[in-house]
């Protein structure tokens, strides 16, 4: 039986492209307010 391809969890995922790490910096506070002028009803994962 093959292994599959994508395994991701979810921590990492939170980790890397969460809320407070994106508002920790520069250039995630950026994809946040982006996000929010577009009007997306999800900010971050």
């Amino acid at each position: 039986m093959t292994k599959r391809t994508l395994r991701g969890t979810r921590l990492k995922k939170i980790r890397t492209s969460g809320f407070r790490h994106r508002m920790a910096e520069k250039t995630g506070r950026k994809i946040v307010n982006a996000r929010r002028s577009k009007g997306r009803t999800k900010l971050t994962v």
